[in-house]
């Protein structure tokens, strides 16, 4: 779905998954620094929005996704997954209840299976589960934002920021008054530097949310069965998770960014905490991860999320593709 907000001056229409809303308005670190600053806006409105209504909604969530959502009040902003029997990561929800529905904002596309998955698991439950993505478009203000919200608009908040579930119709509006628009790398560099995943970005077919840190503000550990829980249990209880996500700092130097998909591998002598043969890693550079986003920070300059395998050294020095890399821990070994 396209934005009416491509047509505001320098709009650049963003690419691939976030194609349909603008990338930046002609100056990116400008745009990352108001929006750290507390002003202006991401248009967001490419994101999938679903609502649930009924009086079983929040029993009924409850029993399918990670979080405890059964007594959530309403107003309050939460986030969680869904996963496949095995445990890996299919859907990534951000949820707030208003008091008469729940609605959920999910990655651009990803929402006809979701709602798919959803009415698959209605049985008799009082719900009702409804695409609400072409008449509501998700704006978001930055923290410390004084942007007015107009009444009557839902409006999860978070500490990084609010979302506000837009009628669409009120979007071109709602811009003119909201302050300078920032595009969205400048919102994806903030993302990077908060260490904040994102579901197809730092997930994969095999990602499991211990890797992430999703322990937690994703998954509860202490509420009842869900889809997957068995893998989540026996991860926490018994073992640790194959890979962690960590935070890059890039060398400035290089003219270009590694893309996501790039491989990450030790430099020089770097080693593992274990034999070479396990870790995948050693003196020869042999690939030990990926780069699953970058980015170009106002002031950390060239930065980025990754997957590791676990037990690389923290303090391992890296090189992606060409690019010397020093880690920062996100997920402990």
């Amino acid at each position: 779905m396209k934005s009416p907000l491509l047509t505001l001056p320098g709009a650049v229409p963003a690419e691939g998954v976030d194609e349909g809303v603008a990338a930046h308005y002609g100056d990116l670190f400008r745009e990352q620094r108001a929006l750290a600053d507390g002003t202006g806006f991401v248009d967001l409105s490419h994101r999938g929005v679903v609502a649930v209504t009924g009086e079983d909604r929040l029993a009924w969530l409850h029993l399918l996704l990670t979080q405890h959502v059964s007594d959530l009040p309403a107003g309050r902003a939460t986030e969680a997954l869904i996963l496949s029997a095995n445990g890996h990561i299919e859907h990534a929800l951000y949820l707030v209840d208003d008091g008469a529905t729940v609605w959920a904002h999910v990655e651009p596309g990803t929402q006809e299976t979701l709602i798919a998955y959803l009415e698959s698991m209605k049985f008799f439950y009082k719900v009702e589960v409804a695409d609400r993505t072409d008449d509501i478009a998700i704006v978001h203000l930055p923290a410390g934002s004084i942007a007015e919200v107009p009444e009557g608009v839902v409006v999860r908040e978070t500490p990084h920021g609010r979302d506000l579930f837009l009628p669409r119709a009120d979007l071109e509006a709602y811009a003119a008054q909201a302050g300078p628009p920032a595009g969205i790398l400048a919102y994806e560099a903030l993302r990077v530097e908060q260490h904040r995943p994102r579901l197809g970005f730092e997930t994969d077919h095999r990602t499991i949310p211990h890797e992430l840190g999703w322990i937690g503000s994703a998954v509860h550990l202490q509420k009842g069965c869900y889809r997957g829980q068995e893998t989540v249990a026996r991860v926490q209880n018994l073992g640790k998770p194959p890979r962690r996500l960590v935070f890059l700092h890039l060398d400035g130097s290089e003219v270009h960014l590694p893309v996501a998909g790039t491989e990450l591998r030790l430099a020089g002598g770097g080693t593992s905490r274990s034999s070479e043969a396990e870790s995948g890693g050693g003196p020869d550079g042999r690939k030990v991860g990926f780069i699953t986003t970058s980015a170009r920070h106002h002031e950390l300059g060239p930065v980025a999320l990754a997957l590791v395998k676990r037990n690389v050294a923290v303090d391992a020095p890296l090189v992606a593709g060409d690019t010397a890399a020093a880690q920062e821990v996100v997920v402990e070994p």
